[in-house]
């Protein structure tokens, strides 16, 4: 008589086995992170959000694991591939969107802006104490008047003599109140956007920090205002005069949010799955109700696709096919999905899911803010639409 063997059970929160795609190395520095998020990060995060504060300490303990600019070569800098540097990117959003924008701004903003666009002499001075965590950077573009536009942005640079006169501001900047060096977009006299980098202490230069935030609380967030800043020409990035420097800088940041806002939606996800097992309604588990069970399976179905998208895209950037549409798809469908599975775990857990012993309320008001930062929602949308159509909608 024949004998059937039962299946193996399946992993919900590896659903699709995607970890088999991983190489040992991918694998391995995934797993790092994981363990220093979990150690480190996720037994005080929601303390540090309650407080709105970010330990400066953490900054110097996540450039020790070498994450700052680990997918850039040269100048002592690790040169991971784009999947390391999105599994990470992946592992720390599951701890708190807060600790991955500090270090996407990091090495995806202020230090590729300097790998890609500067001079010789500034990537000698800047890359190297960027990635040991000895200076951080901050990425100035956005304006109070100039978010998804940034050709209307007001900021000026007035050629004096042989330095430059910067007047400005900027506004929802990552690190700023804390940096050490800011790379500042401004608009020249001719008319070209030129980037120039802005040093702590320049002659009427501040960066106060922005409060009353409910959502990245556990992220440094602030202004940058610049009152006839005088920035010599050595620190003016010489090869750019256009906006394709700074978005070629915002599409390496919105690739991290890629993975991102999935690591955000797995917290999500594993908090709402332990939860409904545990927790007793009407004399079981309600995770043995079938309602709760289709919230389970549809939150799983995103987790797993999202993470598909992702690894896709990371294969991509690393054999040099990825567009800037395809970013502009995997940060807009993983940033909603990802919202909606944060939305849904919220109902799992009930009242508990607004309290800051559960990780939910949290993971969803952070995923408020991704919703629309390096790119609204609705400018992927127009992007994708102009890809698709071959028709502008911006004008």
């Amino acid at each position: 008589m024949a004998t059937t063997t039962k299946p193996a059970a399946l992993d919900p929160r590896d659903f699709l086995a995607i970890d088999a795609l991983l190489d040992d190395d991918e694998r391995a520095i995934r797993d790092t992170v994981r363990r220093f998020v979990r150690e480190r990060v996720v037994p005080e995060v929601g303390e540090w959000f309650e407080q709105g504060i970010l330990p400066r300490e953490l900054a110097k303990e996540l450039a020790q694991l070498g994450l700052f600019g680990m997918h850039l070569e040269g100048y002592g800098l690790p040169g991971a591939s784009s999947v390391m540097y999105g599994l990470t990117c992946m592992e720390l959003e599951a701890g708190d969107a807060g600790i991955r924008s500090l270090v996407s701004v990091q090495g995806s903003l202020a230090m590729y802006a300097i790998w890609r666009w500067g001079t010789e002499e500034q990537k000698q001075r800047w890359l190297p104490p960027m990635h040991e965590g000895d200076a951080i950077g901050c990425f100035g573009l956005t304006e109070p008047d100039a978010g998804s536009d940034p050709g209307a942005m007001r900021t000026s640079a007035r050629r004096d003599g042989s330095d430059w006169v910067l007047n400005g501001a900027k506004m929802w900047i990552t690190n700023g109140s804390i940096a050490d060096v800011a790379v500042v977009w401004a608009r020249t006299d001719e008319g070209h956007i030129n980037g120039f980098l802005v040093e702590r202490g320049m002659p009427g230069f501040e960066a106060p920090e922005m409060h009353h935030k409910i959502s990245l609380r556990a992220s440094v967030t602030s202004e940058l205002l610049l009152k006839d800043v005088r920035v010599p020409e050595e620190s003016r990035f010489p090869e750019v005069s256009s906006l394709r420097g700074p978005l070629s800088c915002l599409s390496e940041a919105r690739y991290g949010i890629v993975w991102g806002s999935v690591g955000a939606g797995r917290a999500c996800f594993e908090s709402a799955l332990d939860y409904a097992k545990e927790r007793i309604v009407f004399g079981k588990p309600i995770a043995g109700y079938q309602l709760t069970q289709q919230k389970l399976a549809e939150m799983a179905l995103e987790v797993n696709r999202g993470t598909l998208v992702a690894l896709h895209l990371g294969r991509k950037k690393d054999e040099g096919t990825l567009r800037p549409e395809h970013v502009s798809m995997g940060q807009m469908g993983n940033v909603r999905g990802a919202l909606e599975v944060a939305r849904t775990a919220r109902t799992i857990l009930g009242g508990n899911g607004i309290t800051l012993e559960y990780p939910v309320i949290r993971h969803m008001n952070n995923l408020e803010s991704v919703f629309t930062y390096e790119g609204t929602d609705d400018i992927h949308t127009l992007i994708l639409g102009q890809a698709i159509t071959g028709l502008s909608a911006f004008n």
